[in-house]
């Protein structure tokens, strides 16, 4: 699914009273100035962020027109990674967990995936959304009711709850989730905001993911999504390295291994994910108005279970690329991860073969196989760069 979803686009357009596909000049200019204070206040003034944005007309409309589809085009791709999982989930209810729903998006996007599919034509979603804004809250339930008013074997329940995730999930909550569990909870774009500014906003974000996982399946997934920005980015990283110390699950994707996270070595690096997307044209036309390019879906995340399934079986010679292939006269290099550390690695175009060929076809996301990475001396001391040799074999094991 690389364009979003036309069912919808008009659910979205039922909801909110206009067609997004041909807006008028004047009311796209408004969109997209609030558009951009939107992401102002999303990027530069996170610990201000509230679900309150939605309880205004305007801002609710520039946020359904420009980030739910944005922000449901990422569950998506997420949702895609795990199906070989979903074969392990022995149920006709599948229940799914939306924290810090805002208006449902992660809810949306996984009845919209699986109706998009023709899943469950014998069973059925349930879905908990849980948000502090009652606004947010009834923007889901118009958003899931037009859409289940037109879709044929949309047999799926929605459950709005109204609490504080700072103050900890109810027992309704946890109810919800039946003797089973959650087969999936979402958590997007909300660690970086609790307790933002806070003493102790570690604890508290590593607190909620750790509930999560005691309310999660025992083939489940919790999916965590953040903004691929350097802070919030950071702070995903040292929640993963927290859970995994106290062995409260595995991670399926996207880490090769269960060890510390080598991103946070250094303080000026962080690990995020751009994945091409075909964004729809009113989407273009707000972009050019605020002077955004939104070619690419850009975020950091974390796929935690319990059951030990990863995305690849684990091996010394995977690696994740975790940059750009970037271009140098002469050679070509990316940072790569795994189980080892952070290195960077690089060919030389003279030491270019068809046994390495796939190094040109490297790209951020991509697991990669090597045969050896040599990494030569130069007065007394290893270069900081590994070297891939004309002999070396590369293989791509799985694009994204």
């Amino acid at each position: 699914m690389n364009a979003f979803s036309s069912r919808l686009e008009k659910v979205l357009n039922r909801v909110s009273g206009i067609n997004l596909a041909d807006l008028d000049p004047k009311t796209r200019r408004d969109i997209a100035k609030h558009v951009g204070q939107l992401s102002y206040r999303f990027t530069r003034e996170r610990e201000l962020t509230t679900g309150n944005y939605l309880e205004d007309s305007a801002t609710a409309l520039a946020y359904l027109a420009y980030f739910f589809p944005v922000n449901a085009a990422k569950v998506y791709r997420l949702l895609d990674e795990l199906v070989p999982t979903f074969a392990d989930i022995d149920s006709t209810t599948i229940r799914v967990l939306d924290l810090g729903c805002g208006p449902g998006t992660g809810a949306m996007a996984v009845l919209d995936w699986v109706q998009s599919r023709g899943w469950f034509h014998s069973g059925r979603l349930h879905c908990v959304t849980v948000d502090q804004s009652s606004a947010s809250l009834m923007a889901c339930q118009r958003l899931w009711s037009a859409y289940c008013e037109t879709e044929e074997n949309a047999n799926h329940t929605l459950l709005p709850l109204r609490e504080n995730l700072q103050e900890g999930l109810s027992r309704e909550i946890k109810q919800e989730g039946g003797p089973r569990g959650y087969d999936l909870i979402i958590i997007q774009n909300v660690l970086s905001e609790l307790a933002a500014g806070k003493p102790g906003s570690e604890e508290v974000r590593t607190k909620l993911v750790t509930i999560a996982l005691d309310m999660l399946s025992d083939h489940g997934t919790v999916m965590v999504i953040e903004p691929a920005l350097r802070d919030a980015s950071r702070q995903l990283h040292e929640v993963r390295d927290r859970l995994l110390r106290d062995r409260k699950c595995t991670v399926y994707s996207p880490c090769l291994h269960e060890r510390s996270c080598p991103a946070l070595v250094n303080p000026d690096d962080w690990c995020h994910e751009e994945r091409a997307w075909n964004p729809p044209a009113w989407i273009k036309a707000i972009d050019r108005d605020v002077g955004f390019i939104k070619d690419a879906l850009k975020f950091s995340y974390v796929l935690l279970r319990k059951d030990g399934r990863s995305i690849v079986r684990r091996a010394p010679d995977l690696y994740r690329v975790v940059s750009e292939l970037r271009v140098f006269k002469g050679e070509k290099r990316a940072w790569l991860c795994n189980e080892e550390g952070r290195p960077e690695v690089g060919r030389l175009d003279r030491k270019c073969s068809p046994s390495n060929a796939a190094v040109d076809d490297w790209h951020r996301g991509a697991i990669v196989r090597i045969s050896e990475i040599v990494r030569k001396e130069r007065n007394g001391k290893l270069s900081t760069v590994g070297r891939i040799e004309s002999d070396t074999a590369v293989q791509i094991i799985r694009p994204v």
